[in-house]
């Protein structure tokens, strides 16, 4: 079963539930529950897991066409055909935007010439790490990349398992489409404050159009107001937990701690979310 957790902002606390979620549900020694952290623009899954140890690294490679120029006529057909924009042909050379090219071929097939063929270039790196019954999969990102879809899909790829719990980059762009699309089921993060209503109802019409079943756990509940609550109740959105707006938990995350490790009550909380959820989609 694959989970995404998920929010409209950030600072919400999905990776504070999406670690909670592993550790509540690991058992050292058993079949290892998986975190892949899609948040490739700035990862920090791992750094709650301070023993963990590296297993794998490996660059992430897309495809980028190559442009023969001895062959090219500067015909023009294959930036015509570019719905990216990433190649402008002068009339005496080919000029190859890498960042905004989407590698899908089109001017590798339509190049009367052969004159097109592709290569690939790093985007940016994979990591896989364990920890007592967790691994930990994340991706950085090159520094200076537009896109970062391709690498999100090569983390999710690398982290097929039993359970999978996704922990998505905030906001509702391809980004967020991207680490979501394929998952069993997608629990949002919010808080219930203006901004976290405002943010959750774009988040909730993205999973309506993507048809992934969802539900809802507010955070740091009991600031701000009731608006989310009645949201909910009004759309008929299940509500699996509330975290309270606790100093404990903050001090202990701020610190790079699971509190569900330093508050084990936590963890039949998440646990029981966890078959709830599976009751659910099943």
């Amino acid at each position: 079963m694959k989970i995404s957790i998920a929010s409209g902002k950030g600072g919400t606390g999905k990776t504070l539930v999406a670690t909670s979620m592993a550790t509540s549900l690991a058992s050292p020694g058993l079949s290892r529950i998986k975190i892949a952290d899609c948040d490739v623009e700035e990862p920090n899954s791992y750094l709650f897991f301070p023993e963990r140890t590296l297993l794998e690294r490996k660059e992430c490679h897309v495809t980028v066409p190559v442009i023969d120029e001895a062959k090219c006529t500067h015909c023009g057909k294959c930036a015509d055909v570019c719905a990216y924009h990433a190649l402008a042909v002068l009339p005496e050379t080919v000029l190859l935007f890498p960042e905004l090219c989407h590698g899908c071929g089109a001017c590798t097939i339509i190049c009367p010439e052969k004159a097109v063929s592709e290569t690939s270039r790093s985007v940016g790196e994979i990591f896989l790490a364990r920890s007592d019954g967790v691994e930990i999969i994340w991706g950085e990102l090159t520094l200076g990349e537009a896109r970062t879809t391709p690498l999100i899909k090569a983390v999710k790829d690398r982290a097929e398992g039993e359970m999978v719990i996704v922990d998505c980059p905030p906001g509702t762009s391809c980004s967020m489409v991207e680490a979501v699309r394929g998952t069993d089921f997608c629990l949002l993060v919010t808080e219930p404050t203006p901004f976290g209503l405002y943010d959750l109802d774009i988040a909730l019409k993205v999973l309506e159009k993507m048809k992934v079943p969802r539900a809802v756990l507010v955070n740091k509940s009991g600031m701000g107001d009731r608006k989310v609550y009645e949201y909910l109740e009004k759309r008929n959105i299940p509500l699996l937990m509330e975290i309270p707006f606790d100093r404990k938990i903050a001090e202990l995350y701020s610190r790079g701690e699971l509190f569900s490790e330093k508050m084990p009550e936590w963890k039949a909380k998440f646990a029981g979310m966890v078959r709830e959820i599976e009751e659910m989609i099943s």
